[in-house]
């Protein structure tokens, strides 16, 4: 674990704090959820829901994440051996990577990849095989998949909607997916946080809910992107009995239980009307079409993102090979903060001149943005 130091998020939101920038490099929303779940906490820490929750959570929590999937997706879920609330996305990883994998297993991942992900793999001993998206519709290339499976492939670790493209895997790469992973004896692990952010005529499809995978896969979600509750940390997987009951066992000795009054709130989230899930597409897609349509009219090369909340864009046009650089010294040319996507790859030679930016922010935000990056 040596090479992990603090993330790249922490580093930049602290130079933007110093420096007064306006921060679209780290991804969390400037407004707060919807009233209804805000109260729905505020009643539950009130009605004295204090202490330790159930270990795998609250039975309202994983009946309202089975419904969710069911209404979605179509997807039976047994929520009392098949679902496990977490202390968010990360940890839903984390434990499923360290039960899952033994020392020398092998985990393909697609670069550029979260970087908690690495640091899961390497705490449970694993080796990471990278299948590298490449700028800029960040493609998968088949051969290049099929050469990173191998006898000791473990896991396949899928994030779609992707961080930190803004890509949406479509229904014959996940196809691809899945057929390696059957044809290795692999477990799918997928990273759907974004599942409800997803613009124009995408289609997040849940690798669940393929032909075959659901045996296979893990699913993982949380309530913060969705719900613009990033700071509640409440996750969840779920996948098949046996899987969940391993992540269990793991996420025990991580957190114990996730945060008790939070989770009859994020429940009532997952019970909101459809009108909501729709706003909130809509609205994103109106606040990266501000934000793709301002960093073009400042000379950068955007590729438009389908689903997440982020922007990456390409700063050579603009003269700047070098992404950490331009990062490190965006906050004072322009007055805003972005992250370099190199620090997301094995080969930060891939995404050199790359940086990305975020837009979950209030419109006037992101106005006042594109007018500062004019300066570049």
């Amino acid at each position: 674990m040596r090479p992990f130091t603090s993330t790249i998020f922490a580093e930049i939101t602290a130079l933007a704090t110093r420096t007064g920038a306006i921060n679209l490099g780290q991804g969390f929303p400037d407004t707060d959820g919807p009233a209804e779940i805000l109260e729905a906490a505020t009643h539950a820490i009130r009605s004295g829901l204090n202490q330790y929750p159930p270990g795998p959570g609250m039975p309202v929590l994983r009946e309202a994440i089975a419904a969710h999937q069911k209404r979605f997706y179509g997807l039976d879920i047994d929520p009392d051996s098949e679902v496990l609330v977490t202390a968010g996305a990360t940890e839903a990883i984390a434990a499923t990577i360290l039960a899952l994998c033994e020392p020398g297993d092998e985990v393909v991942t697609f670069d550029p990849v979260y970087d908690s992900y690495a640091a899961s793999i390497a705490l449970a001993g694993a080796v990471k095989r990278t299948v590298t998206l490449r700028w800029p519709d960040f493609a998968i290339d088949e051969a290049e998949l099929r050469a990173a499976f191998g006898p000791r492939t473990r896991v396949v670790l899928v994030n779609t909607p992707h961080n930190p493209t803004g890509k949406v895997f479509t229904r014959a790469e996940l196809e691809l997916v899945g057929r390696l992973a059957r044809e290795h004896d692999a477990i799918v692990v997928t990273d759907e946080v974004y599942e409800h952010q997803v613009f124009d005529d995408a289609v997040h499809v849940p690798v669940a809910t393929l032909p075959g995978l659901a045996d296979r896969t893990v699913t993982v979600s949380s309530a913060g992107k969705t719900f613009s509750v990033t700071g509640w940390k409440v996750g969840w997987l779920h996948g098949p009995a046996e899987l969940v009951a391993a992540a269990r066992a793991v996420k025990q000795f991580l957190t114990f239980v996730s945060a008790g009054p939070l989770q009859p709130a994020v429940a009532t989230g997952l019970g909101l009307g459809d009108d909501f899930y729709t706003e909130l597409a809509g609205s994103l897609q109106g606040k990266r079409d501000l934000l793709v349509d301002g960093l073009r009219a400042a000379g950068f090369a955007v590729s438009v993102p389908l689903g997440t909340y982020f922007v990456v864009a390409d700063a050579a046009p603009l003269g700047f090979a070098d992404g950490v650089e331009l990062c490190q010294r965006l906050p004072e040319l322009a007055g805003v903060a972005a992250v370099p996507v190199s620090v997301f790859h094995d080969d930060p030679a891939a995404a050199a001149s790359l940086v990305r930016f975020a837009f979950c922010k209030r419109d006037e935000v992101l106005r006042d943005a594109v007018e500062r990056l004019r300066r570049l």
